[in-house]
């Protein structure tokens, strides 16, 4: 997870041709496939997930890294193979932010330990504070999201950033920062995806609510849709896992926009908030424009209706979306036609978290095990496995 801690779809007749003749970077810009033009009306429509019958047979976890005492959330593996986990700094049990997983279980500060040392009172600018996500695009390239608010509290001394790293050199090549007032220090920045292509960066704010967008080339970072309903969960949805409405403080857990996914061709932007079931997306055309007028862009999103509580997804080369769905310990996968079902169901699946998907076309999935931690049982910890990594082979 992320900070965030924010099944389904059932078209309406127009909207249902509409998406079930295309895929999702084949779709046409102004396809009316559940888009309100008043950019105002939730499509509560839900679409149940379709029997597998080969659920937990012809798809089967495989650990590949577990860590007893540290709670991971991020996962990315790279075209050579090379696997990487990030640690928020959400509690006092804490050593590293960010680390290479090596032979026998062990992991390796990444890219140092230097850039690991952050202690409360230095600069956070040029160390790693609270990482929250790592990713590895297209070109092999890692991109680390620290939203430098330890403790999920406001942003340490705007040392917010997103990092580019070069994994053969082990070297930072570029640090963009937020300080330009695009985001504020209740902004959590969650999870990020990139379009190499374009050259553009996309990044939920589950904080606050709102798609972030970084220009590569230039540095310029703009905050989007903050007043959309897209971006900010439902309410009135009552989060039940392990029996129990997911509480801390005595108060009902909500987050924002979380989880975030680009299509193959770079052409959608599917994201959703963590506390609820919606799922929405959105033409990243109209995102990059950034002279279309905010309320004008809010009639371009489209809203799916209810799928599952997932914290973050991912896409594979062919088109297929893959979603976590903690509340069933399984995890989801939707077709370029809208159809879902689930790909694995496993007891060792406490809150699927991140997912990267490798060369070799197997999909890693991290499992922080959010719902166990002593912040939503009243002090106690109930975890009782360490936090892992699987690996799944997709079909």
């Amino acid at each position: 997870m992320k900070k965030t801690l924010t099944y389904i779809m059932v078209f309406l007749a127009t909207g249902f041709a509409a998406c079930n003749n295309n895929k999702p970077g084949d779709q046409k810009s102004e396809s009316n496939a559940i888009k309100n033009s008043d950019a105002t009306t939730s499509n509560n429509a839900e679409h149940k997930v379709e029997d597998n019958p080969n659920v937990n047979t012809s798809v089967k976890l495989e650990q590949v890294f577990a860590d007893p005492t540290y709670q991971l959330t991020g996962v990315a593996i790279s075209a050579k193979g090379r696997l990487f986990t990030d640690y928020p700094l959400w509690s006092a049990i804490y050593k590293n932010a960010l680390v290479e997983v090596m032979p026998d279980n062990q992991v390796k500060p990444y890219p140092d330990e230097a850039m690991n040392s952050w202690k409360p009172g230095e600069s956070g600018k040029n160390k790693w504070v609270c990482v929250q996500a790592v990713y590895i695009d297209d070109q092999d390239v890692m991109w680390v999201i620290d939203p430098a608010a330890p403790k999920l509290d406001k942003v340490y001394q705007q040392s917010y950033k997103l990092v580019k790293i070069n994994m053969n050199t082990n070297k930072v090549e570029r640090t963009y920062t937020f300080e330009g007032g695009a985001v504020d220090e209740h902004s959590y920045l969650n999870d990020v995806r990139v379009d190499t292509k374009r050259q553009v960066a996309y990044i939920t704010n589950s904080g606050t609510g709102g798609i972030v967008l970084v220009d590569l080339k230039s540095g310029k970072v703009r905050q989007v849709l903050q007043n959309h309903y897209s971006v900010h969960t439902d309410k009135d949805f009552k989060f039940i896992i392990d029996g129990k409405e997911m509480k801390q403080d005595g108060q009902p857990v909500k987050f924002d926009s979380d989880g975030i996914a680009l299509s193959p061709d770079g052409d959608w932007l599917y994201y959703k908030p963590l506390t609820d079931t919606k799922l929405y997306r959105i033409k990243t055309e109209f995102l990059r424009n950034d002279t279309l007028p905010a309320q004008k862009l809010k009639g371009y999103v489209e809203d799916l209706g209810k799928y599952a509580v997932t914290d973050g997804m991912e896409f594979d080369k062919k088109g297929n979306l893959y979603l976590g769905d903690p509340q069933h310990s399984a995890i989801l996968k939707m077709t370029p036609d809208l159809k879902m079902t689930t790909l694995v169901k496993d007891a060792r699946l406490i809150w699927p978290d991140s997912y990267s998907v490798s060369k070799d076309g197997y999909l890693y999935v991290s499992c922080s095990q959010i719902q166990k931690t002593p912040e939503h049982n009243a002090g106690i910890n109930k975890r009782t496995t360490p936090y892992s990594i699987y690996k799944i082979k997709l079909p």
